[in-house]
């Protein structure tokens, strides 16, 4: 009972601040609000009984990606800057999509249901998450790990080139 509870405060917590970062006209406290967004994801994890995941969500994500956002933003603009007015056909539009890739997942989600238990059935060890997240062969993740990492330095390198030219 306790933790349907804790679950559900964390759900209430995700949505209320997921909604709060992407309608807030200022830019700090979206981050702000995203990093609320990230922490209760990391609750779920623990709740989960994932411990590893929740360690990395809160140094990777929370901790890591979050600082680099908000030293993005604050190079790039003031800390008080607000966020221009959107017309409502630009918010017609995106509801559209966002129900569009509600859908998508959803469908995605229902007809792979049965297959993400079974394979939960048979708990990886440490070392098997570890080769999978660092190897290179099929169903390894090192190839999209580096290619992130390449992407984080473009941004910091872009938004050094933006505040050097103020």
């Amino acid at each position: 009972m306790a933790e349907q509870i804790i679950f559900y405060v964390l759900a209430i917590v995700i949505v209320v601040f997921s909604i709060l970062s992407v309608s807030s006209k200022r830019i700090l406290r979206s981050a702000t609000y995203l990093l609320f967004v990230l922490l209760a994801t990391a609750g779920l994890y623990l709740l989960m009984g994932y411990q590893f995941l929740f360690g990395v969500q809160i140094s990777v994500y929370a901790g890591g990606i979050m600082v680099l956002y908000i030293f993005s933003i604050l190079l790039t603009s003031h800390a008080g800057d607000k966020a221009k007015s959107v017309s409502w056909k630009r918010l017609l539009l995106a509801g559209i999509a966002a129900i569009a890739g509600l859908a998508v997942c959803g469908h995605i989600i229902f007809h792979n249901v049965y297959k993400v238990v079974e394979a939960v059935a048979a708990e990886p060890t440490m070392q098997e998450i570890g080769k999978a997240m660092m190897g290179t062969e099929k169903n390894q993740y090192l190839l999209p790990f580096e290619a992130i990492s390449v992407l984080l330095l473009a941004c910091i390198i872009g938004g050094i080139m933006i505040a050097r030219k103020r």
